[in-house]
Order: structure tokens, then C-alpha cells, then sequence
């Protein structure tokens, strides 16, 4: 079955049964839940704190940055050292391993830049792809 989030942010089934994808614009400090998994978050020109769930087999996120970040950094955070990954970043590969912490960075994360991730019950398996130099730490 095919959902869709109407203009409240409720899921419904899709009457079609096409596909359209989960998209929330973040503008504030967000906690997000297992009911969040799937959704792409879009985020703005002024960075928050986003926290992630406790770990949990297939629960995944994206998050898309859609105004250039001004000055605050997005910061993706779990409660315990368990982000692992990359991101390839101005045509090098940052890595991530037993991090707390994801930084779209102020004054370099443009819009275009991208975290996934994907929790395989212990921890968070993270890729990304930022613009400019030093635009995704971890």
C-alpha cells in the first residue's frame, strides 16, 4: 500500500495507489520517532538540533538542505557514539566512525547537500555528499 502525507501531516492511503515520498520541512529543534522513519527532511537557512531515536532495525532518514546554511550549524545527534559512514565532500571522503554527531556546517553546507540514514538495530550507517569544503563533519 502506497501512503501520502496530506497538508495536516497525517499519512493516508494513496486513493491510486501511486507513490509519493514522505517530505517535512524542518524550521525548529526536532526529535524525530520510529513514525518519522522514510521521510526525507528538507532543511532551511537556519540550523537546529535534530535528534535521532534510539536504534532500531530499518529505520531510516534523509535529510536535504534547501536554502544555504547562514549561521548555525544542522546538527543530527544520537544519544551514544553509533554513526558510522562517510560523506563525500568537495571530492573527498570524510569518515565517520563511533560518532555522536552530523554538522551540515554554517556558512559552507549550500543548498543540494545531503545525509541518509539507514540503522541496522546497533547503529546509524550514514552517506552524504556536501558542495564545499568542510560543508559535513562528523
Amino acid at each position: 500500500m502506497y501512503y501520502i502525507t496530506d497538508a495536516n501531516g497525517n499519512r493516508t492511503p494513496a486513493l491510486e495507489g501511486g507513490s509519493l515520498a514522505m517530505i517535512e520541512t524542518l524550521t525548529a529543534d526536532t526529535t524525530l520517532t520510529v513514525e518519522d522513519s522514510g521521510k526525507t527532511f528538507l532543511l532551511d537557512a537556519t540550523g537546529e538540533e535534530i535528534l535521532l531515536p534510539a536504534v532500531a532495525v530499518g529505520l531510516n532518514y534523509k535529510f536535504r538542505v534547501i536554502a544555504a546554511v547562514a549561521t548555525t550549524d544542522w546538527t543530527i545527534v544520537a544519544a551514544t557514539d553509533v554513526i558510522e559512514g562517510y560523506a563525500d565532500v568537495n571530492y573527498a571522503t570524510i569518515v565517520g566512525a563511533n560518532e555522536n554527531t552530523i554538522s551540515l556546517v554554517a556558512a559552507a553546507a549550500i543548498i543540494g547537500d545531503e545525509v541518509e540514514l539507514i540503522c541496522d538495530g546497533t547503529s546509524w550507517h550514514a552517506s552524504g555528499h556536501g558542495s564545499a569544503a568542510g560543508s559535513i563533519t562528523f
